[in-house]
């Protein structure tokens, strides 16, 4: 039996709920047309949004792609490419029904065996896709409009998985029986999005125009955007002062720079929009060896890190202290954990109890700006003045990717997107089944717990919140004890805008899809 779930309908589990649109519009009336000058750093690698990823490639493509689902501010489903959608009593049945006027931008019909041929196609290009869709037995075209996924057991986050950057729709008649990686149109990206690709002149702009096409009636409001590139930041600070652009997307400025930006008459900031990806920022601490093996030397680590002190000065006053492994926007965060208070007096004991020696540990700065340059030399303060000895190795992206890869570090910093869901986002960093050389996105750390393996994979299947909150709450309990790396901030990344660019975030993915609504008040 099947409880159909249209847009504005509850569903029992994850990730489900009332689709309503997420932030806070405008009062005033949209008006057609007008160019968003937006920032976009660092230049993407690609904009083909099935075969690349990072951050920028998303903010972009995500306005030229869509996916079967979009998610307001509280991670619920919002229709996208599909209109409405059901699921089985048993959690292992999900029928998708597709609207029926969406064309891809070179006029072709999308249909449902789109949807069957992006499945296969993701699964060999995308890796957080292809993790997503381990349970998905079969993926069928019962009709043109109809998509039927049957799982070999219950995901409780499935509904999270269908966003444009996770699940991206690619139009089989360009990539089909091509190989995928070297088809011309990865240069030329065709997606059914709000935005059509027109031009890229490296190193300078990127060019989208608008979809006269598009399946949602009466959108696109702009005629196109220029997505600039300024390698220099402050460069990109002096482009929004003279108004060369309008739109900073967040960390598109060095976060001392944002509060004087953010008054400049005229302009307006949000934070919001980072809901679906909840950036948690962490210290990888080598479970492996030397004094970081040791649990009792981690708990002193993060005893002695002076997180509001990083908030307030070192972030300007954004973000706020992560208290364990959740942020506290994902599901089934427990507040009650407990929690490491700033007690340097109590890391000195628990070094002690460690028989920590003296030896000096390496710690790994994570290149991306002058902000993070100072958080490190921040933490390397408070451990120092805990009695850690600490050398600091500086290094370039290339050669962060490369020693947290090859896990040749004892301290490093990163952030990492937690996907509004444990089973999308936060097991990957601890569970032993992700402990492998390669990728500095996994379990870098080296942790492992056979309890806590087991409890993130009881969690995944699990069907429904009554099912799913007592085992994660329990595995945050067992983590915050193990200390396997020690929590710092959840990140905030602040959009600014000129107040006459209206309804740019309406979604728990912010700019990534936000062109579609967006207009500019003229």
């Amino acid at each position: 039996m099947l409880k159909t779930l249209m847009a504005g309908t509850v569903l029992s589990l994850a990730l489900a709920g009332t689709a309503l649109a997420q932030g806070t519009p405008s009062s005033a009336t949209p008006k057609p047309g007008g160019t968003a000058n937006a920032v976009i750093q660092p230049e993407p690698p690609g904009l083909m949004l099935g075969m690349v990823q990072n951050g920028p490639t998303q903010m972009v493509a995500g306005n030229i792609y869509e996916g079967l689902l979009r998610y307001d501010s509280a991670l619920k489903p919002l229709p996208g490419l599909a209109e409405s959608w059901s699921v089985s009593e048993d959690g292992k049945t999900y029928i998708f029904k597709l609207v029926k006027n969406a064309t891809w931008h070179d006029g072709k019909p999308f249909t449902a065996d789109d949807v069957v041929f992006s499945v296969e196609l993701l699964r060999q290009t995308h890796a957080r896709a292809r993790g997503n869709l381990t349970r998905v037995a079969s993926v069928t075209a019962p009709d043109p409009y109809t998509v039927v996924f049957t799982l070999s057991e219950p995901f409780g986050p499935f509904l999270g998985i269908f966003e444009v950057g996770s699940l991206p729709m690619i139009p089989k008649h360009i990539y089909a029986g091509t190989d995928y990686k070297t088809n011309p149109a990865n240069n030329t990206p065709i997606g059914t999005g709000p935005y059509m690709f027109k031009e890229w002149k490296k190193g300078s702009y990127i060019r989208l125009v608008k979809n006269p096409n598009y399946h949602v009636a009466g959108k696109p409001y702009l005629d196109e955007i220029y997505w600039h590139v300024i390698p220099d930041a402050a460069a990109r600070a002096v482009a929004f002062e003279t108004g060369k652009v309008d739109i900073l997307p967040g960390g598109s400025v060095e976060n001392f720079d944002v509060p004087r930006l953010s008054k400049i008459k005229g302009a307006c900031s949000t934070t919001k929009g980072w809901e679906f990806f909840s950036p948690h920022s962490w210290l990888w601490l080598n479970n492996r060896k030397g004094p970081t093996a040791n649990k009792a030397f981690r708990q002193a680590v993060s005893y002695a890190l002076d997180r509001d002190f990083a908030r307030d000065v070192v972030w300007n006053g954004l973000g706020k202290p992560a208290t364990g492994p959740f942020s506290s926007t994902v599901r089934y965060h427990d507040p009650k954990a407990a929690k490491y208070a700033y007690d340097p007096a109590k890391a000195k004991a628990l070094l002690k109890e460690s028989g920590y020696k003296g030896e000096t540990v390496r710690l790994l700065p994570l290149p991306y700006g002058e902000t993070w340059q100072r958080w490190a030399e921040a933490v390397k303060q408070n451990l120092e003045d805990a009695g850690i000895k600490v050398e600091m190795v500086a290094t370039d992206v290339a050669g962060w990717n490369q020693k947290t890869s090859e896990w040749d570090y004892d301290i490093a910093f990163t952030y990492l997107y937690q996907y509004g869901d444990p089973a999308l986002g936060v097991g990957r960093n601890y569970v032993s089944s992700q402990i492998a050389k390669g990728s500095p996105f996994n379990n870098v750390e080296g942790y492992s717990n056979p309890s806590v393996d087991e409890a993130f994979a009881k969690g995944a299947v699990a069907v429904g919140d009554d099912a799913r909150r007592p085992i994660y709450e329990a595995v945050q309990k067992t983590l915050v004890e193990d200390a396997p790396v020690a929590w710092l901030l959840e990140l905030q990344f602040p959009t600014i805008t000129r107040c006459k660019v209206h309804d740019l975030v309406t979604t728990g993915i912010g700019v990534n899809d936000g062109f579609r609504d967006a207009w500019i008040e003229r």
